[in-house]
């Protein structure tokens, strides 16, 4: 059974798409088959993988119905992609009169799921109609953060969505992974990252990622951190988390 991962957080510049593409080449390169679905309109994650001249189908269109599967794409060995676009952005809109809304995303990915070991879902920085699908569709949701205080405390309205999510549509959905990201050993990061702890408890992973310059160059030099630079703390970082994740 493949476990799928909705990783969220509806504050940007925490590392949710970094942490998607890495944790999934990493799963990837350790022999698991992963597919990545890009649901932000911003198609960042698309944007690791392809080039901007690929004209691509994309999740848009499966959620509207315009096309009748999720249009994966291989773009590397065990590793797929359901690209995103801006067409995304008039989700909210375009569903919003649809019967089951919640469920369409869980309807695309159930003929597919069998097929990988994980899927990723890339939510987008906000808790519409389209984090919500993630949310209905997950076995897990994954949220990223760094140490600091103030995306800590803006976690309310999230865990208030899951919740009511569990309650009423997928009560197999629960908050299994809190990822640290762009972490240093500075005296701030250490006093958030005990209230993180104190909160979360063993749900926290034990790697951190650590502020490294590597994982944001990586999408400029073709997406593959791996690749561009193996031996950097970034890659050594999610490499390490991926075993995490992998012994969950």
């Amino acid at each position: 059974m493949s476990k799928i991962i909705a990783v969220a957080n509806h504050k940007g510049g925490v590392g949710k798409t970094t942490s998607v593409a890495c944790i999934g080449e990493a799963l990837s390169r350790k022999g698991k088959r992963v597919l990545l679905i890009d649901l932000d309109a911003q198609a960042n994650l698309t944007g690791f993988f392809l080039s901007d001249e690929d004209e691509s189908e994309n999740i848009y269109e499966a959620m509207t119905g315009r096309s009748a599967a999720l249009p994966i794409r291989e773009v590397k060995e065990r590793l797929y992609l359901v690209p995103s676009s801006l067409d995304l952005a008039r989700a909210e809109v375009d569903l919003s009169s649809r019967i089951a809304r919640e469920r369409i995303l869980l309807s695309l990915i159930e003929p597919v799921a069998g097929d990988y070991d994980y899927i990723l879902l890339d939510c987008p920085p906000s808790l519409g109609i389209i984090t919500t699908n993630a949310l209905v569709a997950a076995t897990d949701l994954y949220i990223p953060l760094t140490a600091e205080a103030l995306p800590l405390k803006g976690l309310k309205m999230l865990e208030e969505i899951v919740a009511e999510i569990q309650r009423s549509i997928n009560r197999g959905l629960s908050i299994s992974g809190v990822i640290i990201t762009r972490y240093n050993n500075r005296k701030l990061n250490k006093a958030v990252l005990e209230a993180i702890r104190a909160k979360y408890g063993d749900r926290v992973f034990s790697t951190k990622i650590r502020e490294n310059i590597a994982v944001a160059e990586a999408p400029l030099y073709g997406g593959d951190l791996f690749e561009y630079a193996p031996d950097s703390n970034g890659a050594k970082d999610y490499e390490q988390l991926a075993e995490e994740i992998l012994n969950r």
